[in-house]
């Protein structure tokens, strides 16, 4: 595991910082630089919209008594696409839209389903 983070801490902002690199030199160092502060402030503000929408599902669940397993999967997804949307780079922009936008956070929310179940609860319980 602890292999698994150094390698996702260090190798992450080499290929952010190359990708910059190359960016810079293609569209220009401004235009590099307008483009991530563009990313981070509209990923902010989809961050901000869909967090509210999933706090409204999840006190609409609690009101009528159900769980909101689904809701909390969701707002941790948008957790995460917050930091990585505020993290400077194309890579880290590219997997926070990922999660925030509903159809693609589906699919994600699938995958770690199956994840979880085969990994943590491989046993049916009875």
């Amino acid at each position: 595991m602890f292999f698994k983070l150094f390698l996702l801490f260090t190798i992450v902002p080499i290929i952010e910082l190359a990708i910059l690199i190359k960016a810079g030199t293609i569209f220009g160092v401004f235009n590099t630089i307008a483009i991530v502060i563009i990313t981070a402030i509209a990923g902010a503000y989809l961050v901000k919209l869909e967090g509210l929408n999933v706090l409204y599902r999840i006190q609409e669940n609690i009101s009528n008594g159900i769980f909101p397993a689904e809701e909390l999967l969701d707002g941790l997804l948008i957790f995460i696409a917050g930091a990585l949307l505020l993290t400077p780079g194309f890579v880290t922009d590219i997997l926070g839209f990922l999660m925030v936008f509903p159809p693609t956070r589906r699919i994600l929310k699938e995958i770690i389903k199956k994840y979880i179940k085969t990994h943590y609860f491989p046993y049916e319980i009875l």
